[in-house]
């Protein structure tokens, strides 16, 4: 049984549930009747070219339902630890939590033992996945400092180790999220690369940057090109693309099958849609806040879930008018009819100042 079956069953989140089934009802995802895939994961079809980067605090399942819903065209969980895993903690297992209608679902693990990531991930694929996914990107000290994410990217022959043993395991596709490197220096993109795929990984996504940048400087979308050009299985491009025509410029300059879409997607599903922050109203972002809002309370605790989507919020309104007064008031809501009507209230505004 899936995890977010389960947790729907004990729980009994009936409004969520509500709209679970109001999603598989309405959701049309390709099939190869209506649609040749853009790309194949091993024996999986991929239906679009545009996918919701696994981001810790942001890809967890009622975005992830949202940016589908747009267009995004995989599913990744938030990064997973696998001490977290191997302990049955549930904080982490509730990470895993997804829904049939995500296709394909990747849960994405990170870790710097190679014999826990094999356990874990055996353990994990149990619960239905599609894909598992190791990450290798995660330039956070407290993960990269300690051999995981980034960290790996300074010991090819473990990658390969590692993917070599889980390729063999498993019986679902493993694929990879890379950096460039550790550092200017250490950009061995294309070692790592090739060690992927001549151990089993079926998927490469790379983000542009490597760990010492994180997330300073500009993506050089020109070593994507050279994976792109050097491998036979699919790659997937990330960094830097934070409007229509990025999206349209690195896959023009790298030949990426996918692009991966992170923080600009954010508080902007819009953008797997093809469709530009400016180009969206603000009743339409207000009416999309009420739904993701409810989603939230829906799936986690009333409260709690109100407190988790103050980050999301924020992101929604960022380039409206008046976004600073209002930022101060919804994030210090206490209680969600207050912040519907504030909501309301601000809306009402815009709809003044359009007529005037």
């Amino acid at each position: 049984m899936p995890r977010l079956l389960f947790c729907l069953l004990i729980k009994n989140v009936s409004s969520f549930r509500i709209e679970l089934l109001r999603l598989e009802t309405h959701m049309h995802i390709a099939s190869p009747a209506s649609l040749a895939p853009h790309f194949m994961v091993r024996d999986l079809p991929i239906y679009g070219d545009l996918v919701l980067a696994p981001m810790a605090g942001f890809s967890d399942l009622p975005y992830r339902i949202i940016a589908r819903e747009f267009g995004s065209a995989m599913g990744y969980t938030e990064f997973v630890s696998v001490d977290g895993i191997l302990h049955g903690n549930a904080k982490t297992m509730r990470m895993l939590d997804f829904h049939p209608s995500e296709y394909p679902m990747t849960f994405q693990v990170f870790g710097s033992d190679e014999d826990k990531i094999v356990e874990a991930c055996q353990r994990i694929a149990a619960l239905g996945p599609h894909i598992i996914d190791l990450n290798m990107g995660c330039s956070v000290a407290k993960v990269s400092g300690r051999g995981a994410g980034a960290g790996l990217l300074c010991t090819p022959p473990k990658i390969g180790r590692i993917f070599n043993r889980l390729s063999k395991l498993l019986p679902i596709p493993v694929t990879g999220k890379i950096r460039l490197g550790w550092d200017h220096q250490s950009r061995n993109y294309i070692e790592v690369a090739k060690t992927l795929e001549d151990n089993g990984a079926a998927l490469i996504a790379v983000h542009a940057r490597t760990k010492a940048q994180a997330y300073n400087g500009v993506a050089d979308w020109n070593a994507i090109a050279e994976i792109k050009q050097a491998l036979k299985i699919p790659v997937i491009g990330n960094g830097d693309v934070k409007c229509r025509d990025d999206i349209k410029r690195i896959k023009e300059q790298t030949g990426c099958d996918a692009v991966m879409i992170g923080r600009a997607a954010i508080g902007n599903p819009w953008i797997f849609s093809r469709k530009d922050r400016h180009e969206v109203s603000f009743a339409e972002k207000a009416a999309l806040i009420r739904r993701h809002l409810s989603l939230m309370r829906d799936y986690y605790d009333q409260n709690y879930g109100l407190i988790l989507f103050r980050k999301h919020v924020v992101k929604y309104i960022s380039e409206i008018r008046g976004a600073a007064a209002l930022r101060t008031g919804l994030i210090t809501c206490t209680r969600a009819e207050d912040f519907i009507a504030l909501l309301a209230e601000a809306e009402a505004n815009e709809r003044e100042l359009k007529a005037a």
